[in-house]
This record gives C-alpha cells, sequence and structure tokens, in this order.
C-alpha cells in the first residue's frame, strides 16, 4: 500500500487584518468619513482556497526597550487577505525574541491573552496599538474530510510528522489536524521550523505513530 503523504509548506511572518484597521491605516480621514474602504490585492493565490498574499505591508513593533528607549520593529511584513475578524500576527519563535514579546505558541484564531504589538503604515506613519493577537501558530496540517478519513484522523487531533529526504530528517510532534470541506491538503510550518528541518522547496510530511 502506498504510504500517504502531504506538502509540508513554510508559512513565514505575516498578518491577518479586520477591515475597519486596514481602513485606518491605509485612508485619509476624509475617505474614511466618505464611506470608503481599503482593498487587499491579490499578489498570489496560496494553497488554502480563497486565501492570498498581497502587496500590502506593515512595519510590526515590539514593546520599548527600558535600556534603549527604542522599539524593535520587524519591517515589511505582508497582510494576507481577506481580512478577518480578528487582528492577528503570526511571527516565528526567533522573531518574538527579536522584537522582545512573549508570544505563546497557538492555533491561528487563537488570540485572546496574546501578546500585544503595535502594526505601523510606513507610508504615513498610522498606526493602532493591538493589546493582542501576537502568537507563533502552531503546526498544524489542513485537511478536507476525505483527507481525515484517508488518514485516520479527526479534527483537533495531535500528531507527529515525519519530514524526510532533506539530510536534516525531523519528526515533528504536537502537529494539530485541521479538517474542514474550505480545506486543501497541506501542512504549514513556519521559518524556524523549516530550518531545523532544511526544508524549502517541495518538500512531503508523512503521519507517524
Amino acid at each position: 500500500m502506498e504510504e500517504l503523504k502531504f506538502i509540508v509548506e513554510t508559512s513565514a511572518r505575516h498578518i491577518h487584518i479586520t477591515q475597519d484597521a486596514l481602513d485606518y491605516l491605509m485612508l485619509s480621514d476624509e475617505e474614511i468619513a466618505a464611506g470608503k474602504h481599503a482593498e487587499l490585492e491579490c499578489k498570489k493565490e496560496l494553497s488554502q482556497p480563497g486565501q492570498f498574499a498581497t502587496n500590502t505591508r506593515l512595519d510590526v513593533y515590539g514593546p520599548v526597550n527600558p535600556k534603549t528607549g527604542k522599539e524593535t520593529a520587524l519591517k515589511n511584513i505582508s497582510i494576507l487577505g481577506p481580512c478577518r475578524k480578528e487582528c492577528q500576527v503570526e511571527i516565528s519563535g526567533t522573531d518574538a525574541r527579536t522584537l522582545k514579546v512573549n508570544a505563546p505558541v497557538r492555533e491561528s484564531g487563537d488570540v485572546k491573552g496574546s501578546a500585544p504589538c503595535k502594526l505601523v503604515n510606513p507610508l504615513n506613519g498610522k498606526f493602532i496599538e493591538l493589546a493582542e493577537g501576537c502568537i507563533v501558530a502552531k503546526r498544524h496540517i489542513h485537511m478536507t474530510p476525505a483527507d481525515a478519513e484517508a488518514f485516520g484522523v479527526t479534527n483537533g487531533q495531535v500528531v507527529r510528522v515525519l519530514v524526510s529526504g532533506t539530510g536534516r530528517e525531523t519528526i515533528f510532534g504536537d502537529t494539530v489536524v485541521r479538517v474542514s470541506p474550505s480545506y486543501a491538503l497541506a501542512m504549514h510550518i513556519d521559518t524556524d521550523e523549516a530550518n531545523a528541518a532544511w526544508a524549502s522547496g517541495a518538500i512531503y510530511g508523512t503521519i507517524v505513530k
């Protein structure tokens, strides 16, 4: 029987944003008062249906460093579309240390009590302070119900995934299975995890017991 595999994709740091936040950061007060809305233009479609990378980028700032009196920033971070119900910044553990934020490892959308940060539009200087929303995304596998049945797993199940053939074979534990008819089969890891496994290009994973 052929071993079931799935693509393992590296998800770089990115921002999800609400329509209200996008409007405030991108438009003038006059445009907002006139009822205009900012739009996210698709630069590149992503593997998950309806999701896309955009050319719209923001800077993300952490807290003021008491030693230097300055904020540390990650510059030029892409916003992914479409707009969401809550703002969310997904970074790696290395990014979190750079920003000096205590970003927890969470599933996407689980931002309650997560790290604060500031979103800044470098083109006009407008910014929004987020009381929460900065996370390190928990590694996960997107599956349709048919995929989940084929792999013998269920939504929310935590599995171990073997990534081999890279010269740095790695087993990723604590990988969450996420099941929805709107998904396409793919595993997502962040840049720290990809570097650890030397994963680039077309890399595939298998669930191991």
